[in-house]
């Protein structure tokens, strides 16, 4: 399968990529990595399985280091979730190729924006977000809030980007 983001890949550094259903159970041992400790919502396999067509991995030889997904929330506007990168392989720039490959994802399919929810909003920014306040995202956006064990004290904040 061919990378999608090949800008900055150096040999030996790994590729960014679409997944394929292959790789959802390394990425969802990830995710749950970060979700035992509070950092993001954990993902079901079957959730993952369904939405594999979302889903972006960064793969470093045979294994699975990252990912996230593209969610398209409406008409125009989309969100990025689930963005894991192995602490072991963090510093290598997985983490921005991957949202890189997310936004032009979504400018390809049509969509005008796209949002994160994060406790890291500075790694967004750099990549030119912008934080908005939660409320001014439409409602459909908090449909999986409400499993979260921190809905009521929710600290993430929201960023933004044009595509």
């Amino acid at each position: 399968m061919a990378a999608i983001v090949e800008a900055g890949a150096e040999a030996g550094r790994g590729v960014v990529r679409r997944a394929t259903t292959r790789d959802v159970a390394a990425f969802q041992r990830l995710v749950h990595g970060y979700a035992e400790r509070g950092l993001m919502l954990p993902r079901s396999l079957s959730h993952l399985y369904e939405n594999v067509r979302d889903l972006f991995v960064a793969e470093e030889g045979e294994e699975i280091v990252g990912g996230c997904s593209l969610h398209v929330s409406w008409k125009d506007l989309a969100e990025i979730r689930s963005l894991a990168v192995a602490e072991t392989h963090q510093g290598r720039g997985y983490a921005s190729r991957l949202v890189r490959a997310c936004i032009e994802d979504a400018a390809g399919v049509g969509i005008d924006r796209v949002f994160a929810l994060t406790y890291v909003p500075g790694f967004f920014e750099r990549m030119g977000f912008v934080r908005i306040d939660k409320a001014l995202l439409p409602r459909k956006v908090w449909t999986e809030c409400v499993y979260c064990p921190k809905f009521h004290g929710c600290t993430e904040v929201a960023v933004i980007i044009d595509c």
